[in-house]
């Protein structure tokens, strides 16, 4: 019957029929190849022209989990629009790329920073750049965003934005920032800012502005550690209007709810280990989880823990390599992770994509090897056959493979069909 039909079609109406149905088998393959298994590490492409140095600027876009820029050692931005790391090369700098981050709240706009040569800025999700004005020959470390206003910390100081493309000095020109959050998103903003060049007897020293950025006053709050090195602030708890705020220093990751006038030790009773904690994000709009990491001052005690409870308990996410120099995480309910990791004994830049299904993180034992050929080994797939039967794209996967064993038997009934 099928036969028959398609043996009737000739010309330009089996020619269309033949695309369609292969379009859709085309669609289907490409569900296959994106598709990650759950709560399993799978080893990414590593960036070209990496060198032997961690990767520290690594960003997803806020509205799709498969577009990530990163920047390598050599001063280029790269994108892959894929969680498997085909990487594009959309900005060739020399300056190193420090940071990148992605608006939350403005779509498409992503900004990155560099060491000496100050940033850029991009308004299509990462594909195309162009220098921001006013930060020229800065170093630029990190970005803070609130709903009408950007902040950066840079090697002279914090500056302000409007939209991310021009920039003017804040305050704090005498000092280095290295950490930059937004307590208060709406005006007046509420800016909190760290300085890495702290004096070894003055303790640890957080500078605050009520204002947004028109006048700074110190903060001495009670935590250890002389130096801070990370400071985020999450999502709106649903009853309260004080976002969560996160300081992680050299010694320790502290907790406050009250704007900084109390924190509580996170890494106090076992709950995460007294290391260095580098960094720390946000999923979407959960005020009560986020992910926190540490490259471990190359002291092995590194690793990547999770909360889904604002942080009451912690559960490590086990990632391949202890020393976790960057991580980015996607805004859905079961997020994406892509991760960053810096292996110490011959200094080799590893990348990883993680599907955070909440199950126990499960590990490709001979990933290594594969990152470091720069191909996807066998361990990349060793789980993705249980995880894909199980998926919701089994249909379409199923619908695809059908449409091709159509558009196959068409063509071999329109080949028999001319020979009579």
């Amino acid at each position: 019957m099928i036969i028959g039909w398609f043996v009737s079609l000739f010309g330009p109406r089996l020619l269309a029929t033949l695309t369609a149905l292969w379009v859709i088998a085309i669609a289907a393959v490409n569900v296959i190849a994106d598709a990650l298994p759950d709560s399993t590490w799978v080893a990414m492409k590593p960036l070209p022209h990496q060198g032997r140095s961690p990767i520290f600027a690594l960003a997803v876009d806020p509205g799709d989990n498969q577009v990530v820029v990163a920047g390598n050692s050599a001063g280029a931005l790269l994108r892959t629009t894929n969680v498997s790391g085909d990487w594009a090369t959309v900005h060739a700098g020399t300056a190193v790329v420090t940071t990148i981050s992605f608006s939350p709240y403005t779509a498409h706009v992503v900004l990155a920073g560099t060491r000496g040569g100050g940033a850029l800025a991009s308004k299509d999700d990462g594909a195309t750049w162009s220098p921001a004005a006013g930060l020229e020959g800065r170093s630029v470390r990190v970005f803070a965003f609130a709903l009408n206003l950007v902040a950066a910390g840079t090697d002279k100081g914090v500056y302000l934005s409007q939209d991310g493309f021009s920039w003017t000095p804040s305050g704090l020109n005498d000092r280095s920032v290295n950490a930059l959050a937004v307590e208060a998103i709406h005006a007046p903003v509420r800016l909190l800012a760290s300085s890495d060049a702290q004096a070894a007897t003055a303790g640890l020293t957080l500078y605050q502005s009520v204002d947004g950025g028109s006048t700074w006053t110190e903060l001495n709050p009670p935590i250890s550690g002389t130096i801070p090195v990370k400071l985020a602030a999450g999502p709106l708890p649903p009853a309260g209007n004080v976002r969560p705020l996160l300081v992680g220093t050299n010694s320790g990751l502290f907790q406050s709810t009250d704007n900084g006038a109390t924190f509580v030790s996170l890494s106090a009773s076992g709950l995460l280990p007294s290391t260095d904690f580098t960094q720390v994000v946000f999923v979407g709009d959960h005020f009560n989880r986020f992910y926190t990491a540490s490259d471990g001052g190359g002291s092995g005690s590194g690793g990547l823990w999770r909360t889904r409870d604002a942080g009451q308990t912690f559960a490590t996410m086990q990632p391949p390599e202890a020393s976790v120099s960057a991580i980015t995480v996607s805004n859905d309910e079961d997020p994406v992770l892509y991760v960053a990791t810096f292996r110490p004994t011959d200094h080799l830049a590893l990348l990883w994509v993680y599907h955070d299904t909440g199950g126990a993180p499960q590990g490709p034992p001979s990933a290594l090897t594969a990152v470091a050929s720069g191909s996807r080994g066998p361990s990349a797939h060793r789980y993705w056959l249980p995880a894909f039967l199980t998926s919701p794209e089994v249909p379409y996967v199923a619908l695809g493979v059908a449409a091709l064993l159509v558009v196959l038997t068409a063509v071999a009934a329109h080949l028999r069909g001319g020979r009579r």
